[in-house]
C-alpha cells in the first residue's frame, strides 16, 4: 500500500506561484502514474496534470503552460510547480498514483488565490 502526503499548499495573490509535493512511501512501492487532481467547491474532481514513469507529462488545458509536474525519483517525490495563479485554481489538490498495488489518494492541501 502507498502512502501519498501532499504539501505546499497556502494562499496567494493572483499571478503569483506556488510549488506543491507529493512524498510517497510504502513497502514495495512500484507507481507507474502519478496524477495531479483538485476539487474547488461544488465542483466535480478534476485531473489538472499527470506523469507516467520515464513519459511526457500531460496537463488540463485550462493549465497549460502554467503548471508544471515532476518526478524526482531519488526521492519518491512528484511535485506541481503552479505559476500564474488565478483566482479560478483555488481549490483543494490531491495527487493520486497508479501501480502493481492499486490507487492511492493522498489527503489533498488547500490552494487559496485571492487578492
Amino acid at each position: 500500500q502507498v502512502q501519498l502526503v501532499e504539501s505546499g499548499g497556502g494562499l496567494v495573490q493572483p499571478g503569483g506561484s506556488l510549488r506543491l509535493s507529493c512524498a510517497a512511501s510504502g513497502r514495495n512501492v512500484t507507481i507507474n502514474i502519478v496524477g495531479w487532481f483538485r476539487q474547488a467547491p461544488g465542483k466535480e474532481r478534476e485531473q489538472v496534470a499527470r506523469i507516467i514513469n520515464n513519459g511526457s507529462p500531460v496537463y488540463a488545458d485550462s493549465v497549460k503552460g502554467r503548471f508544471t509536474i515532476s518526478r524526482d525519483a531519488a526521492r519518491n517525490t512528484w511535485s506541481l510547480q503552479m505559476n500564474d495563479l488565478k483566482p479560478e485554481d483555488t481549490a483543494v489538490y490531491y495527487c493520486a498514483s497508479f501501480g502493481i498495488g492499486g490507487t492511492s489518494w493522498g489527503q489533498g492541501t488547500q490552494v487559496t488565490v485571492t487578492s
